[in-house]
């Protein structure tokens, strides 16, 4: 007869590689259930992006196997309860902000937002994009909404709520949806950080585990203003590969690191790192240079989340409005889920240095 207690003790020897902490000390055994040899319960994940899933849920089932019996009929089921950091009391439904920064306009930075809010959604996840770049808002475009407006709703006490857009399960807002976008926006910066602010504090966001905000190139009032107003779970660096754009980038980086900004760095994404013609494809062709990225991410101590390539379909997909991760059969789309998993492990691992959930 197996019991409750020799299956958590066979669990206990399966750590998660981040964490450094058994399952069971992480209370990530949930509804352990047996009868007779029938053994199962579920494994909670600190994310659904989770890229080590597989390897421990395997892990679960050798190590019951081993320790307990090898007869054992073992069950597993897989969710997940996405961490946040310790006190967070402002905007307290939203668990994870998360921004998407460069110091240098044209590297691709809303692709990489959008693409990555895409592949975190398409893992589970509850998620919401702002586009915070206030003088060229590129979320209208990339997600076929130029041209569309928010509606709101009044609560009980009064307030206005603005509802943001849902399009591929994302929650949008951009500024552009409340701009002509024909029109240039010549806003000083109060005016500018009081704007940012209403899309935080003002709009109905509803439970997300994450918020990715893409904000403006370089390290401006909008940098600061929602820096040092709400509690940042991290950012990702975006660049190219070329010395004038790491040149930027490295103090963009160099920000964040500030005492007076403190933000964790979740890692250095490089688009733009090579280019591979269509009709060859095992071929790498690196036109701006190779490795700039991974350079800076080894420079700062910073993970290094991965390589974009230079593909015409990427650009393409963003004109059409549909981000390429959501062509299940590209490469590219592979490539983001790639990047939205260690993204969302380095979140879970910095969570766990400050909360105990």
């Amino acid at each position: 007869m197996i019991s409750p207690e020799q299956v958590l003790a066979a669990l206990r020897n399966v750590e998660d590689p981040d964490l450094k902490k058994d399952l069971v000390t992480l209370n990530m055994i949930k509804d352990l259930k047996i009868e007779d040899k029938k053994v199962s319960f579920t494994l909670e994940l600190t994310t659904p992006a989770c890229p080590m899933k597989d390897m421990l849920k395997n892990a679960c089932f050798n190590a019951i196997k081993h320790f307990v019996s090898q007869e054992a009929e073992i069950e597993i089921n897989i969710t997940s309860r996405v961490t946040k950091p310790m006190d967070i009391n402002q905007l307290k439904d939203i668990r994870n902000i998360l921004l998407v920064s460069s110091g240098k306009g044209g590297v691709g930075k809303s692709t990489v937002a959008s693409n990555l809010a895409i592949a975190l959604a398409a893992d589970g996840a509850k998620v919401g994009l702002i586009d915070a770049d206030i003088y060229g808002p590129s979320v209208p475009t990339m997600f076929d909404l130029v041209g569309a407006k928010p509606s709101a709703r009044e609560t009980e006490d009064g307030k206005t709520l603005i509802l943001p857009i849902e399009k591929y399960g994302i929650k949008l807002l951009s500024l552009g949806f409340f701009a002509d976008p024909d029109q240039p926006v010549p806003w000083r910066g109060p005016m500018a950080s009081n704007a940012i602010k209403q899309l935080f504090n003002d709009a109905d966001w509803g439970e997300l585990d994450y918020l990715i905000v893409d904000l403006p190139p370089g390290t401006g009032d909008i940098h600061i203003t929602i820096t040092q107003s709400f509690p940042i779970a991290g950012a990702v660096i975006v660049t190219t590969p070329q010395q004038v754009a790491l040149a930027d980038t490295r103090k963009g980086l160099a920000m964040f690191k500030m005492p007076s900004i403190n933000i964790p760095v979740l890692g250095v994404v490089e688009n733009m790192a090579y280019f591979t013609p269509e009709e060859l494809p095992e071929n790498k062709y690196y036109i701006f240079g190779k490795d700039g990225g991974k350079e800076l991410a080894r420079s700062f101590d910073v993970p290094f989340l991965g390589e974009i390539p230079i593909v015409q379909g990427i650009t393409e997909a963003g004109d059409k409005g549909a981000p390429i991760a959501l062509n299940k059969t590209s490469k590219i789309s592979d490539a983001f889920a790639e990047i939205a998993g260690k993204v969302a492990q380095q979140v879970a691992i910095n969570n766990s240095l400050t909360v105990n959930c």
